[in-house]
């Protein structure tokens, strides 16, 4: 009702405005209540997924920090490990193989094979006998090496697994085993003699033991002697020759100096003689005479005999099979002489294949953690955007919330203004 005092069209206006007007305004209310609450809850909403999401970042960041921190400390762990397993494998291997050079006669005697002088024939036992000592060899190798070479080479990559996996995702960790793929490893020796013993040269002509170039062989040595026969058969090259020079102290110590001068006087002694003996028959006579003389002929014929006799029984005796064993006397020594000096290259080829097995393993355990590493680095990303969402949807509510309380505060101004009576 309009007051009393008001005119009749005012009132009637006043009401014409209330009725129009109230049930809209009331229902405008109730929107703007609906609004704020709804922007109250995505606020809150908001504010405690950006908390969860917070934490959450920080937990990824602290484990990505932890891991690449671990990658390194277990890097430079996992280094040291395979330096000391490959250092042990190169002891173990060679000493495997001086032990098994110094047995190498034995395993050349158990070789059998058709055996003759022609050079066809000895050129395809060589080859045989290269095999079966390469077989031999690194079958012995493998038995004495192989076994704990593996063993210490699977303890270290169980190790570097069980380090390395705790860098890794729980979901992967137990898939580890299949992640890495399973071969067997094979340590190769590769020793290759028919190429370390391309250069042999037999000699397996028939050599009386008592003979002139036996004898001083036997004595001189086998250079020394070389170099006496050589005078042998050129007798005038002694007189041709400078006779040596003794060193000096001072470039050569006295011992050395000893055995120079020994070998140098029995070299010239020898050349000598076989000078004399050579130029002139006289001398052959002169000496004849001499020993004639000195002991009988009964023992110088019985000393011929025994000469003859011994030179006939080893002449008889120089069979095939004798052939064959001077062929494997003379292989051994030059064998031994070769293989000694791959040793050092033998035990390093095999240490660095246990290096590449477990450099190998290492590199696939190190991807897994790069991949894990990526994750992470791609969840801190994505959480990232995620915390800028919620803090632009906090602010988006907040600035509706602000503007449903403006319209309120406008709707009661209209309602006092309009909508209810003047007092």
């Amino acid at each position: 009702m309009c007051p009393p005092a008001w005119p009749s069209q005012e009132c009637i206006s006043q009401s014409a405005v209330k009725t129009k007007f109230e049930q809209h305004t009331i229902r405008a209310k109730q929107i703007i209540d609906t609004v704020k609450q709804i922007m109250d809850s995505i606020n809150i909403v908001a504010a405690e997924k950006r908390v969860f999401s917070l934490e959450e970042r920080e937990d990824h960041l602290d484990r990505l920090e932890f891991v690449r921190s671990q990658l390194t400390f277990l890097s430079e762990d996992c280094k040291r490990k395979i330096k000391m397993v490959t250092e042990e494998v190169e002891v173990k291997v060679s000493a495997a193989m001086t032990d098994e050079i110094c047995r190498l006669s034995v395993l050349v005697d158990e070789f059998r094979g058709d055996f003759h002088s022609s050079p066809s024939v000895v050129k395809f036992y060589k080859n045989d006998l290269h095999k079966h000592i390469e077989d031999g060899l690194g079958r012995n190798l493998a038995d004495r090496c192989s076994s704990a070479v593996l063993a210490a080479l699977q303890t270290a990559q169980l190790q570097m697994i069980g380090n390395l996996k705790t860098l890794l995702p729980v979901n992967v960790q137990n898939q580890v085993s299949e992640l890495l793929p399973y071969h067997k490893f094979d340590l190769s020796y590769d020793l290759n003699c028919d190429k370390i013993c391309a250069d042999f040269q037999e000699n397996i002509e028939f050599q009386f033991s008592l003979g002139w170039t036996s004898l001083v062989s036997r004595f001189l040595g086998p250079k020394n002697a070389r170099q006496a026969l050589l005078g042998l058969a050129d007798p005038t090259s002694q007189f041709l020759r400078p006779f040596p020079v003794t060193p000096t102290t001072a470039s050569v110590p006295a011992h050395g100096q000893e055995n120079v001068a020994q070998e140098e006087m029995m070299i010239s002694l020898v050349t000598g003689l076989a000078s004399l003996t050579s130029r002139t028959s006289v001398g052959v006579v002169v000496v004849g005479g001499v020993i004639f003389r000195a002991v009988g002929w009964r023992l110088i014929a019985v000393a011929l005999s025994l000469y003859s006799l011994l030179y006939m029984y080893e002449r008889l005796t120089w069979t095939t099979k004798a052939k064959e064993r001077t062929f494997k006397r003379q292989f051994v020594d030059y064998a031994t002489e070769k293989l000694q000096m791959v040793v050092s290259f033998t035990s390093a080829n095999c240490s660095h294949q246990v290096s590449q097995e477990m450099s190998s393993t290492f590199a696939r355990l190190c991807q897994q953690v790069d991949i894990t590493e990526k994750n992470l680095e791609e969840q801190i990303s994505k959480l990232n955007k995620k915390i800028e969402l919620l803090e632009s949807t906090q602010n988006r509510s907040k600035l509706l919330r602000n503007k449903a309380t403006w319209l309120e505060n406008e709707l009661d101004v209209f309602t006092k203004q309009y909508l209810q009576p003047s007092r």
